[in-house]
């Protein structure tokens, strides 16, 4: 994403230091974590934990891609947010994917940084305008390698705040060790370009489980309607024939278990 961020010094409100997570628990618990659906529900976890809104967790863009959500491994950032990014082009005025390509140590911009900067076209108005309705005014970058060498990212954007030296630290392990969970658990992000919403993760784990479309839409607080356009949506995204199909597919790529 373009901006990076700092952090307040207390982080969320009432939190100690007791309060963190440890270099030896959270190891032994992202070792555990199955599928992407735990990893998607451990970052949301890690994301509120440490004052964010939200994440984003890529591999470094080449110089010639011109999508995010081409790169984009997993994600809560809100849809509409990475499609006007994507449908904007700004990738190309990214200061955060330029400074990842540049250097492997984590580091900040706020939104106000970003937007201050020349260079960008007037349509970038209209994105910053929806980062500022989210609430996000910064971005932390946390640049990761896996075992084989690609380079990706972990971002966490939210207010405008601080970020200690401590919890800085603390969230560059967590990366190193999400990132390289990621790919244990299947060389599917790495394999293929298929990137699948938290939405349609869901809806495809309790498919899984035998629930309908009506009780998947009680579940989740979503009308019947929108969880029949994520399954048919992620049906077609897994090159299934059906929604059995694309379960059984999910299953075997490590969406779901």
């Amino acid at each position: 994403m373009p901006w990076n961020m700092r952090m307040q010094d207390t982080m969320t409100a009432g939190m100690t230091d007791t309060d963190l997570p440890r270099g030896g628990d959270f190891a032994s618990e992202i070792a555990r974590l199955e599928t992407q659906f735990d990893i998607i529900r451990y970052m949301r976890r890690v994301t509120q934990l440490f004052g964010f809104k939200v994440f984003l967790i890529c591999s470094i863009p080449a110089i010639e891609v011109e999508r995010l959500a081409a790169t984009t491994v997993i994600s809560n950032m809100p849809a509409e947010l990475l499609n006007k990014y994507d449908s904007l082009s700004m990738l190309r005025f990214s200061t955060g994917v330029r400074r990842l390509r540049e250097t492997t140590t984590p580091f900040q911009i706020t939104l106000e940084d970003w937007e201050n900067e020349g260079g960008k076209p007037v349509s970038a108005a209209d994105y910053i305008a929806m980062l500022r309705e989210n609430g996000l005014f910064q971005a932390n970058y946390f640049p990761v390698h896996d075992a084989e060498g690609g380079r990706g990212a972990i971002i966490l954007m939210g207010p405008e705040a601080d970020l200690p030296m401590t919890a800085a630290m603390e969230l560059q392990m967590i990366a190193i060790h999400v990132y390289n969970r990621l790919a244990e658990i299947g060389a599917v992000w790495k394999n293929t370009n298929t990137t699948l919403s938290e939405r349609e993760i869901q809806c495809l784990s309790w498919t899984a489980a035998g629930k309908t479309s009506a009780e998947i839409a009680g579940i989740l607080g979503l009308s019947e309607h929108t969880v029949n356009h994520y399954l048919n949506h992620v049906t077609k995204k897994l090159d299934a024939v059906n929604r059995t199909q694309a379960v059984v597919k999910a299953m075997k790529k490590g969406y779901i278990s």
